[in-house]
């Protein structure tokens, strides 16, 4: 991601303190170092996870022959054979969906444990902060590839339509490892827009509720002070100067992003009323100051993840901000 990223929070949005939150080299001290590892395991993971989705291409031709020729043996089973391992990379990243979100709850338990702001945790436990800002940039970068390619629906609706008929024909799914309950899962799963964030966003609002000793403000004050510190990186020219490539740019955009759409789940009135904790107006500028084909998946991401966006306390500002052209 370029030279090392410093970012130096303003007494602004709510968040007093200067620190700098270092996104690219912050290493975990000795109490940070059993989460640390567990969730770099993870995130090692996401890697190949990512590299895998970008290089999906699925067997849209292939399913296209079967439907056209529905009596030749042979076409469908070259169709049933292109698209069997094709479900197994999807399971793969369902069952890493599960995975991600674990590694998120272990980072909010330590990120928004009493005893210190949200601003001193993060200044504090860099390394983990650094992790998860990691987490919110894989998700939107699944997110956004997971989006622009239909091949998965189409793939995943062949399979699921031709199971359905081998059950009533009495067939066995030779080479199927998704039962159908782990497929009615998936299938949620990729019907969303944005899968990745909403198991975030459904991880991040059960932390709330399953931890009701943790007072909710830990939690949306933990998650606006990172979106203050991505904006503040992204807008200022002395902390921006220092990037040398465009995906350090699109690092700290999809964080931003992540962590709002997390706060709108989590705070009860959501990011977008006037009391927030975040400048979404400045937020939104930022996004939209970018190279637009970079970013319209963030956008999307805003218009159609956020939970209060269309509430009557957002203003007509901020919503004519995120109006789709």
């Amino acid at each position: 991601m370029g030279n090392l990223i410093k970012v130096l929070t303003r007494d602004i949005d709510n968040n007093g303190g200067n620190f700098f939150l270092d996104f690219e080299n912050a290493q975990p001290s000795q109490s940070e170092t059993d989460v640390w590892e567990k969730v770099n395991q993870v995130l090692t993971e996401a890697r190949v996870v990512l590299e895998d989705l970008q290089s999906y291409r699925g067997a849209g031709e292939e399913i296209r022959q079967a439907i056209q020729s529905p009596g030749v043996e042979k076409v469908q089973e070259k169709a049933w054979s292109s698209v069997v391992p094709l479900v197994q990379k999807l399971k793969t990243f369902y069952e890493f969906s599960q995975k991600l979100e674990s590694s998120l709850l272990c980072l909010l338990d330590v990120l928004t444990r009493s005893g210190s702001t949200p601003t001193q945790h993060l200044e504090q436990k860099q390394a983990l902060a650094r992790q998860f800002a990691h987490i919110l940039h894989f998700t939107l970068r699944f997110d956004e590839l997971k989006m622009t390619n239909p091949a998965i629906q189409n793939d995943f609706s062949y399979y699921r339509r031709t199971i359905s008929r081998m059950r009533i024909n009495n067939l066995a799914d030779t080479g199927s490892e998704v039962n159908n309950e782990l497929a009615n899962r998936m299938s949620l799963f990729y019907a969303n827009a944005t899968p990745m964030l909403k198991t975030l966003s459904d991880a991040t609002s059960k932390f709330v509720s399953d931890n009701p000793e943790v007072p909710i403000e830990n939690t949306t004050h933990c998650l606006s002070t990172m979106a203050s510190v991505c904006k503040v990186m992204l807008e200022t020219p002395e902390y921006r100067s220092r990037f040398t490539s465009e995906e350090t740019v699109l690092f700290c955009l999809r964080v931003m992003v992540g962590v709002i759409i997390l706060y709108d789940h989590v705070h009860p009135a959501g990011a977008f009323v006037k009391t927030s904790n975040i400048d979404m107006k400045g937020c939104i500028r930022v996004v939209k100051e970018q190279a637009p084909g970079s970013v319209e998946g963030l956008l999307n991401a805003l218009r159609y993840t956020t939970k209060h966006l269309n509430d009557e306390t957002t203003s007509k500002q901020i919503k004519n901000m995120l109006q789709a052209n």
